[in-house]
């Protein structure tokens, strides 16, 4: 019994790459016998997801997210280590696996970019012998929910970017996977755009129990979907937990934002002042004074308005690239 939609132990991909110098004797020595080193785009990561689960897959350029997401449908062979996707080895292909998986790349195409995307639709079904039933059914609730109604008949090319990203996520779902693998869903989006593409994400989620693995520079994307996020840096786990926990586990501070009468007032005596203009005040507090803080503002000052928040979701993942593994 398959308790797991996604197993990764000890997974590593390594890649040999060939190095020469500069100059013409290295270029000539290098025709005879070349030098090689091994580069670990992944270097041992283990973790599960489990079945209905949106995870946030989180590192810096060149951390191994997309490797990881390449191995996981198929794409690339491990160097070692375990990865099982619903029960299956992802490198062998099988037809079953890919039927109830798929890898929505934000930065590749796959809709014919001079014809509309109705046809790559018509396409995907034939590919994944669809029945015609469950194919029209399918596309009239994708159709509803990314409101596709009048994309469907333009060329590609005719599209901008949040478009034809909608019709690319339609095109990848037309076979209703239930495991899920997005890799910069939202990338170069707008906003407006942004918030649609996460709300059918949540929405698929929850209609169909899939299980999704997301990648996004966005971090809003994260907190908008993900519970739990995992981390990878240098190919390493750093973390795996909730998202709430990796706030307070690697920040020692909250920031406190009051609407005040005067900015002329002293201030550092509350906290570290990260700014004060049009006499709204951003205080950097630590955790355990918050209360205090909180209330000595309210008395010493006149306080038309207070926020206690956490910081930002960005400042907290860039502190902990800057760690060591926990």
């Amino acid at each position: 019994m398959v308790t797991s939609a996604v197993h990764i132990q000890d997974l590593r991909k390594v890649y040999v790459v060939s190095q020469q110098d500069a100059g013409t004797a290295s270029a000539l020595k290098g025709l005879v016998r070349r030098r090689s080193v091994q580069i670990p785009a992944v270097d041992g990561i283990s973790f599960d997801l489990a079945p209905g689960e949106i995870v946030g897959f989180l590192g810096p350029n060149g951390a191994g997210k997309t490797t990881t997401l390449k191995m996981l449908s198929g794409l690339l062979h491990p160097t070692s280590g375990e990865v099982r996707v619903l029960g299956f080895t992802p490198y062998k292909r099988e037809k079953t696996f890919l039927r109830q998986i798929t890898l929505v790349m934000g930065q590749r195409n796959q809709l014919v970019w001079d014809i509309p995307p109705i046809h790559s639709f018509d396409l995907n079904r034939a590919v994944y012998s669809l029945p015609n039933e469950q194919y029209r059914s399918t596309l009239k609730e994708l159709t509803e929910l990314l409101e596709l109604g009048p994309l469907l008949n333009k060329p590609v090319r005719n599209l901008s970017l949040g478009e034809r990203m909608k019709c690319e996520i339609a095109a990848a779902l037309l076979h209703r996977p239930g495991v899920v693998f997005l890799d910069e869903p939202t990338i170069g989006l707008d906003v407006t755009m942004q918030r649609r593409i996460r709300a059918f994400i949540a929405e698929y989620n929850h209609r169909f129990n899939a299980t999704v693995l997301l990648t996004s520079h966005y971090m809003a994307d994260v907190e908008a979907l993900c519970k739990r996020v995992v981390i990878i840096h240098q190919g390493k786990l750093l973390f795996d937990g909730e998202l709430a926990w990796l706030i307070q586990k690697f920040t020692d501070h909250k920031t406190i934002v009051a609407q005040i009468g005067d900015c002329q007032a002293d201030l550092k005596q509350y906290g570290q002042v990260v700014s004060c203009e049009d006499n709204r005040v951003t205080l950097r507090v630590p955790r355990a004074e918050v209360a205090q803080v909180t209330e000595r503002l309210l008395a010493d000052l006149p306080v038309t308005d207070l926020l206690v928040e956490d910081p930002p979701i960005e400042e907290v993942i860039e502190h902990v690239f800057t760690q060591e593994k926990p």
